[in-house]
């Protein structure tokens, strides 16, 4: 399965966005990329080597940003019982896929509902 440039770009976009906020670091649990804040993962990043079309999944507790990540194209509630925590995972390659400017806001979002708040106050600095 061939992913899009468009896609591809915006994954990269959101991956660095990701890993620019403060303490963030990036493993590969299962194979997956994920960015975590005090060893917890704030956005999974899934698999670029084709296997699974893009996606990410975030955590929105901010009822707006939730249910509006909902109304993406293709988007669900995150699978393993996640999307009950507020996990949504939205896929980049839909016709419609928000733009990676919206994606990294979900990002931050999630950031600051898992990241310690020493490091949110290091955010809200910048």
């Amino acid at each position: 399965m061939a992913v899009s440039k468009n896609a591809l770009k915006k994954w990269q976009k959101v991956r660095e966005f990701a890993l620019g906020l403060p303490g963030a670091t990036e493993e590969f649990p299962w194979g997956e990329t994920v960015a975590k804040v005090n060893k917890k993962v704030f956005v999974f990043l899934g698999l670029v080597d084709g296997s699974y079309p893009p996606a990410i999944t975030v955590k929105l507790k901010d009822e707006a940003a939730h249910t509006h990540a909902l109304t993406s194209p293709g988007a669900e509630p995150a699978g393993y019982g996640l999307g009950k925590a507020g996990w949504v995972r939205v896929p980049l390659e839909e016709q419609g896929a928000p733009a990676a400017e919206l994606l990294c806001d979900w990002v931050e979002e999630s950031y600051r509902v898992i990241g310690p708040k020493k490091l949110i106050a290091e955010l809200d600095q910048r």
